[in-house]
């Protein structure tokens, strides 16, 4: 009996406080909204904070856990001083590091060699600045890189010096415009290239990138492109451009078998400008090195960086630990969410102070009703718990449209700006438990107050 009791005056309670809201709706309205763009605030940032780290993430493990890429740099001027006057400079990974990483570490599986070379590639009137990527059959499987049409060169391709390649799906759009890439000639330099697929662009970005001065284009990818197949005709549309060199994006990119790089290019590369040349001698752009487990990455990576120091003069090559990245990707988003945590709790603070003010001025107006329910007897706690119902009817109503508009908005950032946003199932039960504490917080005071009126003085306020 004494359990039903208590709810039924609970429940009265609540009816009440829901009442006394609705009489000034508009003012409610107006206080409410304070916590409803807290909590979506919150709510939204993580949201943004969540899927910009898992993008980033998801860069960095496309270049793989288990790999150690080793990049050539071009040394500093100063370190050129004695090679001036040949104007050839000779520096980079050489093959003979390839021998010495696979001889002396039993961890590592495989080794990767490639060759970069910056190019004009052209197809009839369309031409692009390109990156032409000389490297082995199975690069696209080691870099998590889908083919999307056609198929990746072979093995077989390799050895016999095939002049096959692949497009990256920026490059397709760019030189094949209006029709099919497959089976089609592209000319690169002098010679003619047969592509037999397309594959999707690297996600890879200029944190990750060497230095510009290795000669090796850098710069974010401008978008997270489909995986849908670019054959379709509503993607060739899309993808027209004028002719002209087009702003070349880190994404234009052309592999061809490395074989076929060394043979066509050579080892020196020389570059012309303003009737001046220069000439650099490089074996290797890029070695990535796979190791048997994650818990060898960072070991074998010091040796690998032993080798290079007892064997390279100069500092003309760059190591890089995908594993190390993550692990600092997944540091630096802790620290990111809670900055914007931070930062959108304090709306949530702002909503709570505007709260804690309408109520102390609902007080000063409901003091004559305070008086009068004092005065049929009821007690100190039964209007501690009337103000703190109100209190918290306001801000868990402007918790759950909160939530509403905070589901809404990681929508249409993703839907406008092609962003991706990932809500965690713990924000929004943070955000409304945040949202009723800040209620039940900022409506004590309002709450006590109004209890520790006299009844009497209560009785005479007009």
């Amino acid at each position: 009996m004494i359990y039903f009791s208590f709810h039924y005056i609970l429940f009265r309670t609540v009816v009440m406080g829901f009442r006394s809201l609705w009489l000034h709706r508009l003012r409610s309205f107006l206080t409410m909204l304070g916590v409803v763009f807290g909590v979506a605030s919150v709510i939204a940032m993580l949201a943004v904070g969540e899927g910009a780290s898992y993008v980033a993430q998801e860069q960095i493990r496309k270049l793989g856990s288990r790999n150690i890429i080793i990049r050539s740099v071009k040394p500093p001027l100063e370190q050129r001083a004695s090679v001036e006057r040949s104007r050839a400079i000779e520096y980079g990974i050489k093959r003979e590091d390839a021998v010495r990483i696979r001889n002396s570490i039993p961890n590592v599986e495989v080794i990767v060699p490639n060759r970069i070379i910056r190019d004009i590639v052209w197809n009839n009137r369309w031409r692009i600045d390109a990156q032409i990527v000389g490297t082995v059959s199975w690069f696209h499987q080691m870099r998590k890189l889908s083919v999307i049409e056609g198929r990746y060169f072979t093995e077989r391709e390799v050895d016999e010096v095939k002049n096959v390649c692949v497009l990256s799906v920026s490059s397709f759009r760019a030189l094949f415009p209006m029709g099919s890439a497959l089976y089609q000639s592209i000319r690169i330099g002098s010679s003619y290239y047969k592509v037999i697929g397309i594959i999707e662009d690297e996600d890879t970005s200029a944190n990750i990138q060497p230095s510009s001065s290795s000669g090796i284009l850098l710069g974010p990818q401008e978008r997270e492109l489909s995986k849908e197949r670019v054959g379709q005709s509503e993607e060739r549309i899309s993808a027209l451009k004028p002719k002209s060199i087009l702003a070349p994006p880190a994404s234009y990119k052309i592999y061809i078998p490395i074989s076929c790089a060394q043979k066509r290019f050579g080892e020196t590369l020389i570059r012309r400008s303003a009737g001046s040349f220069e000439a650099e001698r490089v074996e290797l752009h890029e070695i990535i090195t796979v190791v048997d487990s994650e818990e060898r990455v960072e070991e074998v990576a010091k040796i690998v960086e032993d080798i290079f120091q007892k064997n390279h003069k100069q500092r003309d090559y760059e190591i890089v630990v995908p594993l190390e990245l993550l692990r600092q990707a997944q540091k630096t988003k802790q620290i990111f969410n809670l900055v914007l945590g931070t930062i959108a709790g304090i709306s949530l603070l702002v909503g709570g102070i505007g709260i804690m003010n309408i109520m102390l001025a609902t007080v000063t107006e409901r003091t004559r009703e305070i008086g009068i329910r004092r005065a049929l007897g009821a007690k100190k706690r039964d209007i501690v718990i009337q103000f703190l119902v109100e209190a918290v009817i306001m801000s868990g109503t402007g918790g759950i449209f909160g939530i509403i508009l905070g589901f809404l908005i990681p929508e249409i950032i993703t839907y406008f700006s092609s962003m991706p946003t990932i809500i965690q199932f713990w924000s929004p039960l943070i955000a409304f438990g945040i949202s009723a504490g800040v209620g039940i917080l900022f409506g004590i005071y309002p709450a006590f107050r109004a209890a520790n009126m006299d009844p009497i003085e209560a009785l005479r306020h007009e």
